[in-house]
């Protein structure tokens, strides 16, 4: 016998098929009695969605989608870590898309989970804004990570990316390091704006005078290499490096081993996240529970989708100074300044 459709449980229910989807996708405009006769009648046909087996009497799918700028490195695989153990330990499944840097392959991601979860955990800090806002399903609810703004209806988590710069310039001038250069993150994404931004405020304020000095990354290992290269050979004095996340960080403390630096002896080095690959490398670097994070982000989706989100609208998460070895003291490595 042929598979049950949407128009089957239309004719069962004698509603149209607009109907049987509102009900079954437990949108709000529909009456409590055409939703009881659309999933008596799918149950009787024993109709599925197309998106896989769901709890009719629930309108669930226990699925999350979930939308990420990659779905390689450390920091993501993180992230997705402490999402699944989260979503596992309540009854849920992941699933998983990644957004580049194009706002219309964002909004054909996101277009893709439609039909197919309950609700969706979007980390977009390089899609603008409006884009991003166009982009989001209006039926679905969602929890966004570090996006670049305000969404109003849609609770957001983010780091606090100026507090973890300051933490690391601060730490590093008081460690007896002045000429500090920042590796920046990609241009668009406003993590990496704000950490740069952060960067030379915190200069202003806890190296006065010390001109701050920029060189352009994107977040990737090789950047932080080439970013070592560019300062080996140039005649700029330095003697710290605040790279915008660890990878860079550890792209630049291997190329200035491999020229025959000392790390922290000729120049120190600090990064930003914390990935576990930063704890083994002994690298200074700001934490920001990524694991966590992912974590209480499916946290505040389910209870929304089960009534029962009591969080603040937008909640900010202040990164930790973890001081490690690639940034210790002055006094203790018995450098001098370097010029």
């Amino acid at each position: 016998m042929a598979e049950a459709t949407i128009r089957d449980v239309a004719r069962r229910a004698e509603v149209s098929v607009a109907s049987v989807s509102r009900a079954l996708n437990g949108l709000d405009n529909v009456r409590a009695e055409t939703r009881e006769r659309v999933i008596a009648a799918a149950n009787e046909l024993g109709y599925v969605p197309h998106a896989g087996a769901r709890s009719l009497s629930l309108s669930r799918a226990h699925a999350i989608g979930v939308v990420l700028p990659d779905l390689h490195g450390e920091f993501f695989s993180e992230c997705v870590r402490g999402m699944d153990r989260e979503a596992s330990r309540r009854g849920y499944v992941l699933l998983l898309s990644n957004m580049h840097d194009d706002s219309e392959q964002a909004a054909n991601a996101l277009r893709t989970m439609r039909g197919r979860v309950d609700g969706l955990l979007v980390m977009a800090p390089h899609i603008p804004p409006a884009s991003l806002a166009r982009a989001l399903p209006q039926t679905l609810p969602a929890v966004l990570i570090n996006a670049p703004g305000d969404f109003g209806a849609h609770p957001s988590l983010r780091f606090d990316n100026f507090a973890g710069a300051d933490a690391i310039v601060r730490h590093l001038v008081e460690s007896g390091y002045k000429h500090i250069v920042h590796i920046s993150g990609p241009e668009g994404n406003v993590d990496a704006r704000e950490r740069a931004e952060g960067y030379r405020r915190a200069m202003a304020r806890h190296a006065p005078g010390i001109a701050p000095r920029i060189i352009d990354g994107d977040f990737n290992e090789e950047t932080g290499v080439a970013a070592a290269h560019t300062i080996l050979a140039g005649s700029e004095p330095c003697d710290a490096v605040f790279a915008a996340n660890d990878m860079m960080a550890l792209g630049c403390l291997h190329a200035l081993r491999s020229a025959g630096k000392q790390v922290p002896g000729d120049i120190a080095v600090a990064g930003f996240d914390d990935v576990p690959l930063a704890r083994y490398m002994a690298l200074t670097t700001v934490r920001v529970r990524i694991a966590e994070i992912g974590a209480r982000a499916v946290a505040r989706l389910i209870d929304i989708l089960d009534g029962r989100d009591t969080g603040e609208q937008n909640e900010m998460h202040i990164p930790e100074l973890v001081a490690r070895a690639t940034t210790a003291p002055r006094a203790l490595n018995g450098a001098a300044d370097a010029h």
